[in-house]
């Protein structure tokens, strides 16, 4: 199934690093401890290209059609021109009523899917940028992806997805499940070809546990053992995968996918369906949709899907709707009001909160919520100021919002402040970004799409954006500042020379990350102490030429990254057949493993 890119697309020729700075470096807090300071940087961002259109006056009569895609899978490691795509947030005040009650909507019950499980498409060559030979070699800047996994539960062992921002309440010292095997130095385990439709296609979605990583492909979730990377299950679906978690609860997950493949009448179906997916057997539990606030007999159009506990939340401009984990029951929908709000997307993991919408344009305000998973019921409301279109959530528990405050951020991050809301929906702290210091990114439309951001240890830890270093490469640093108070602390921890660092998620009190390499090295996968902010290596994955142009094909940022027990899998959110013939091959996913 086609669908067209997002109207903010990254400038044509990729991601590049921003000017050097002077002496003095990035990021630091004033003051800090001799040798602890990392530069500040001349803010030369590029110019970002235009911001994304205004949204509709409150939720549409009808589920838009055209689905919004992330950009088609930029090469990564190259130093290139532009990085990014300008985006929109908030700040804020009073709560507001309870706009949820009983279900007012039905959802349709679980049933099976049509279809007989499809070989994967052949694989398609494409040309990619060749390896520069040089020692100063500028390793492109490029945001963290914003997918992590915390250890499992109890009750079934595996690992289970959810931000970092639900461990911000982990104290110091507390362990981590990555230990360092006894050789870091990796080798392939496997790499997919990537399917080639005619045009961009998603493919957003994968999951890695104990025994097998899931990865969404063109209209099927395959699963993939973690020995040598064969096939275990499949599941095949009616139509185009349009939205996914990266949250796992007892060993299942949430991903949103059409009803049908297009047809001349249609061809763009609305992403309407909800489903639940068990992690170890491939079976779909349930799925199903909604009606929405504004769409009358019609199924609501949704662009983000959650998990939080044993509840499923999806939502968009059409509204929003939750339902129980394990049998795919209707729990509650918001009501309809005379200020035609709407959740415009929620974020899970150990509690679940909402950004909603209400008024019309440009006239909006946005209110940041928590809400009880059960009933949707607000348990606190932070009001953001108006005049913001865009906020996103970078934790649940704690509260940590995420906006672009009068357009002010810099570099292309889409974040000139968080807000630490404590759980009355007072704002605790305020952490202003706005120099363009610091590598933190969100999608404005997108509440829970974050990266290269994590909380923990009652911190938000971000990197520097890359600089020059000491020698002839480039290179930056992990920061943190405080959630109680809003100040940065001397943490640091340096990527090291011609390597840069991309927080991927926290593990107990350690931040698990990765670090791109140089031209003639791997990359890294390395724990970092929350305490000492002492780095443990991993994994070193291959560097050689082959190694090395597979691995520099997926950024940090527009990839889904997923690193558990020795294992590293790198995967593409969009498939499209490549315009030109010959080349290096494409992967929908390349994955290492450290013995």
């Amino acid at each position: 199934m086609s669908t067209p890119p997002p109207p903010n697309q990254p400038p044509a020729g990729g991601f590049g690093a921003p000017t050097d700075p002077p002496p003095g470096g990035f990021g630091a807090p004033p003051p800090a401890p001799p040798n602890m300071q990392p530069p500040v940087p001349q803010q030369q961002p590029p110019a970002p290209p235009a911001a994304p259109p205004a949204p509709p006056a409150g939720p549409p009569q009808q589920p838009p059609t055209a689905p919004q895609q992330p950009p088609a899978q930029p090469a990564y490691g190259y130093p290139q021109q532009g990085y990014g795509y300008p985006q929109q947030g908030a700040p804020g005040g009073p709560a507001a009523p309870n706009p949820y009650g009983a279900p007012t909507a039905p959802m349709h019950a679980a049933q099976p899917l049509p279809g007989t499980p499809q070989g994967p498409s052949g694989s398609e060559k494409r040309t990619q940028l060749m390896i520069v030979g040089a020692a100063a070699l500028a390793i492109v800047l490029i945001v963290a992806g914003g997918f992590w996994y915390a250890s499992g539960s109890a009750d079934d062992g595996e690992p289970q997805a959810g931000p970092s921002a639900s461990t911000g309440a982990a104290p110091a010292g507390t362990p981590g499940s990555e230990k360092a095997p006894a050789n870091p130095k990796a080798r392939v385990l496997y790499n997919h070809p990537s399917p080639a439709p005619e045009e961009s296609t998603s493919v957003k979605g994968s999951w890695l546990t104990d025994s097998v990583y899931a990865k969404s492909d063109i209209g099927k979730i395959v699963g993939y053992n973690l020995v040598d990377g064969g096939k275990k299950w499949e599941l095949p679906l009616p139509g185009e995968i349009c939205g996914a978690t990266k949250h796992v609860s007892d060993n299942k997950t949430a991903f949103l996918f059409r009803a049908s493949q297009p047809t001349p009448e249609v061809k763009y179906p609305p992403c309407t369906e909800v489903g639940v997916l068990d992690l170890t057997t491939g079976k779909l539990v349930w799925s199903g949709n909604a009606k929405g606030s504004a769409t009358g007999d019609r199924p609501a159009n949704f662009d983000e899907v959650t998990i939080s506990g044993n509840t499923v939340a999806a939502g968009g401009t059409s509204g929003g709707a939750a339902w129980n984990l394990a049998d795919g029951k209707s729990l509650w929908t918001p009501k309809a009001d005379a200020e035609g709000c709407y959740d415009s997307g929620y974020a899970g993991g150990e509690a679940l909160a909402v950004i909603r919408k209400c008024g019309r344009h440009p006239n909006q305000t946005l209110q940041a919520q928590t809400l009880d998973p059960a009933t949707g019921a607000p348990t606190s409301s932070y009001k953001l100021s108006e005049g913001i279109e865009w906020a996103s959530i970078i934790s649940t528990k704690p509260l940590v919002v995420a906006a672009d405050v009068g357009k002010t951020a810099k570099n292309a991050t889409g974040i000139s402040d968080l807000f630490v809301v404590d759980p009355k929906g007072e704002l605790k702290s305020r952490i202003s970004l706005a120099s363009g210091n610091f590598g933190g990114k969100c999608r404005s439309t997108e509440v829970e799409m974050c990266s290269n951001i994590v909380v923990g240890n009652g911190k938000v830890y971000l990197p520097s954006i890359e600089h020059q270093g000491q020698e002839s490469g480039r290179t930056n640093e992990l920061l943190s500042f405080e959630l109680e108070t809003g100040k940065q602390t001397t943490d640091r921890s340096d990527a090291g020379e011609r390597y840069t660092m991309y927080p991927l998620r926290m593990d107990g009190s350690n931040i698990i990350a990765y670090k791109s390499g140089p031209y003639d090295k791997g990359g890294q996968v390395v724990s970092i102490d929350g305490t000492t902010m002492k780095q443990t290596l991993l994994m070193e994955t291959p560097g050689d030429r082959a190694a090395k142009k597979a691995e520099i094909a997926f950024s940090p940022e527009f990839s889904e990254f997923r690193y558990h027990n020795g294992k590293l899998f790198m995967s593409r959110t969009t498939a499209r057949k490549s315009s030109i013939s010959g080349g290096d091959p494409d992967y929908l996913f390349v994955s290492y493993t450290a013995s």
